[in-house]
């Protein structure tokens, strides 16, 4: 072997070292991983340093002494410096153009990481340049419709990079990381949702996604938004075992169990009105709370003329209830850690009372104790949840969109409409 061989397999070593270190020493160990990594990144370089005089090639010694000092998860200045002379000394070298991008990112450089990848791609198409470019390009854009332009880009990037090795997990990663941006960039359209869940399980075929936190977390969102409660709770946890440095999906879990206990709280005690007020509130339910919905006609967001019949909360079936209205009174507010979705609980004139959760609405133009809603075709479900020694059992009302509700007669307007933020996690995906 020669030593250019042995010093290139040292630092392979060094990163197999650390992207299957869960699945080779178990998620209990996970705690320890930065301590180890760190512990054989000073051996690898050592043995850089050892062979430095046989090594020809400057550039290339160069890239790989800052590829060494770049698989931790922090910005390394001397892995910057090293790298950076890599490039001057070999410009078409792809490899360190494309730690030295890496480098830039963990530096919070969004525009000299999109230059090293941009760079590398242009002396050879790789499917790391790629998919880190997908990463790039949703970080950046200025107006809304810029940044849905940058992030059909990023899905089309992504795709090239799955393409070339349909076997690289992390390419799927950031494959379904892409699709679901590109889902609330563009208005929530279900099949981007559909293709980035489909993206993730791909992803979970290889041992170094699987054991990745941002697959765990990203994933554990977009679970969240759908409230599929218990596979979002069991994923924030996933990802906090497997980076229990990293707060934030331990804080996600926290607030999602918090939110579903002030749900179910608040939906057994009624919004804790007083019996006599709620007497009242229900008594004051009239007809022309229902606004044009009291005309047993509705036009559905897909522009369908649809017949509606009043029902009682206790006559709802699960998932879509056809040709059916409800109307009820809000008892409460449900405040969340984040302004997605909107939360509140109504009952109707039986006293049942539900939660209903409203995405895509405007600070500040929600709903207030007192109001009168009517919603078309209710979407209901049944929350079931079993987590770390706690439980949720409710049924709860889902609304994607404002525009359907009305509100004291009056359907909300298009200003009430705004549309979900969602915060991937993309530090290395």
């Amino acid at each position: 072997m020669t030593t250019s061989e042995i010093i290139t397999k040292a630092v392979d070593d060094l990163y197999k070292f650390r992207d299957h270190f869960v699945e080779n020493h178990g998620i209990e160990k996970a705690a320890q991983k930065t301590e180890e990594v760190n512990k054989l990144m000073k051996e690898t370089l050592k043995t850089l340093e050892n062979h430095k005089d046989s090594i020809k090639d400057k550039a290339v010694f160069y890239m790989l002494q800052g590829k060494t000092l770049n698989v931790l998860p922090s910005h390394s200045p001397e892995a910057e410096e090293t790298l950076s002379k890599a490039v001057k000394l070999d410009p078409k070298l792809v490899e360190a153009w494309n730690q030295l991008g890496e480098n830039y990112w963990k530096k919070g450089n969004v525009p000299l990481a999109k230059n090293c990848f941009t760079g590398a791609l242009n002396h050879s198409k790789n499917k790391i340049s790629l998919r880190n470019l997908s990463m790039v390009l949703r970080q950046i854009g200025g107006n809304p419709s810029e940044r849905a332009k940058l992030v059909e880009e990023s899905v089309d990037k992504a795709k090239e990079a799955v393409q070339m090795d349909i076997q690289d997990g992390t390419s799927w990663l950031i494959l379904g990381n892409a699709y679901m941006s590109l889902f609330f960039a563009v208005g929530q359209a279900s099949q981007a949702l559909d293709q980035s869940m489909k993206a993730y399980a791909q992803a979970e075929k290889d041992p170094v996604a699987r054991d990745n936190p941002d697959l765990h977390f990203n994933r554990a969102v977009a679970y969240k938004y759908e409230e599929n409660y218990p596979q979002a709770l069991a994923g924030f946890s996933r990802a906090s075992q497997l980076d229990p440095s990293w707060p934030d999906p331990q804080t996600h879990e926290s607030h999602l169990l918090t939110f579903l206990s002030n749900v179910r709280d608040l939906t057994q005690a009624k919004g804790k009105i007083k019996p006599k007020r709620l007497q009242t509130m229900i008594e004051g339910l009239k007809t022309s709370d229902l606004g044009p919905y009291g005309g047993g006609t509705y036009t559905s967001p897909k522009g369908k003329s649809v017949d509606l019949t009043r029902c009682k909360f206790s006559e709802l079936k699960p998932e879509v209830n056809h040709n059916k209205v409800i109307l009820g009174k809000v008892v409460c507010t449900i405040a969340t850690n984040e302004p997605v979705p909107f939360t509140f609980c109504v009952v109707d004139e039986e006293e049942t009372c539900l939660p209903v959760t409203v995405y895509n609405i405007a600070q500040g133009c929600g709903v207030k104790i007192g109001d009168s809603v009517a919603i078309p075709e209710p979407y209901l479900q049944n929350v079931k949840v079993n987590h770390k020694n706690q439980d949720f059992d409710f049924r709860s009302i889902r609304v994607n969109s404002p525009l359907v509700l009305v509100v004291n007669g009056k359907k909300f307007g298009i200003d009430k409409q705004a549309p979900s933020v969602l915060a991937v996690h993309a530090l290395c995906d």
